[in-house]
């Protein structure tokens, strides 16, 4: 079954706002006359949400995403975000459960799950979902089950319909960062793990239907070795999706792969 492929670039905090309207604008250009078989995300910092939303508008394929919202729908919650605010700018996705997130923030499965049903019950925005593994965890060989239970407490709730607006990205914690990645093999391991996973739990057809991208330091000199892989739809790209050229170049990757 044909997956539509996806390479989202989280800015994280980073940039001031002309380079980001510069970078921006940069990806723009290079990602005109995309084919429909592929989707480019952009996940800034909040505040110049709303300004790249301008910046790709007439551009297909190529949209913006929230880095986090709360779960909760408005109230008393000061410097936070409510998905139906994010879903008002017209944006495409929020990422949630990033692994800065749960170490930095102490964002458990709980609450995680509460931020989808926010999202998915309250706005027509897809999530994208990150889970993975520390390096005691990939050294204990108990990889499969740490990450099939962040799937489980945050995702397992909702139905298999809803399950076709989240994209899974999977993030070896060891990997962010470090300048180490998952070798191709690493990847699709975790990668057709968590299609069995959601097989056993959805059925087979929505296991073929979801997206799964590799969210280790992807890069340009990784990336095509990465996406050759059957079960790897795509990518998370952290730092490499700072420079336009490495950001386009990894989306070529992925383009050279159909």
């Amino acid at each position: 079954m044909d997956r539509r492929y996806l390479v989202a670039g989280n800015w994280k905090m980073n940039k001031t706002y002309p380079e980001a309207l510069q970078l921006a604008q940069q990806i723009a250009q290079g990602a005109q006359n995309l084919p429909d078989t592929i989707e480019i995300v952009l996940a800034p910092p909040a505040i110049y949400l709303q300004s790249l939303q301008t910046v790709v508008q007439d551009v297909s394929g190529l949209h913006v995403a929230a880095q986090n919202c709360h779960q909760a729908l408005k109230g008393a919650y000061t410097g936070e975000l409510a998905a139906p605010m994010l879903a008002s700018l017209g944006l495409s996705y929020v990422i949630l459960g990033h692994s800065e997130r749960r170490q930095y923030f102490q964002e458990q499965g709980a609450l995680l799950a509460q931020k989808v049903d926010a999202v998915l019950d309250t706005t027509e925005m897809g999530v994208i979902f990150c889970c993975g593994e520390p390096l005691e965890v990939r050294e204990a060989g108990t990889q499969d089950a740490y990450v099939q239970q962040q799937l489980e407490e945050s995702l397992w709730h909702r139905s298999a319909e809803d399950l076709q607006r989240v994209v899974v990205a999977y993030e070896p914690i060891w990997a962010i960062g470090t300048g180490k990645t998952a070798t191709p093999a690493q990847a699709q391991a975790m990668h057709a793990f968590l299609r069995r996973s959601v097989a056993n739990q959805y059925g087979a057809t929505t296991a073929q239907q979801l997206r799964l991208l590799y969210g280790g330091s992807c890069k340009p000199s990784n990336a095509a070795d990465l996406f050759a892989q059957p079960d790897v739809d795509g990518a998370l790209v952290g730092g490499a999706s700072l420079k336009s050229e490495d950001f386009l170049s990894i989306i070529q990757a992925r383009l050279q792969q159909f």
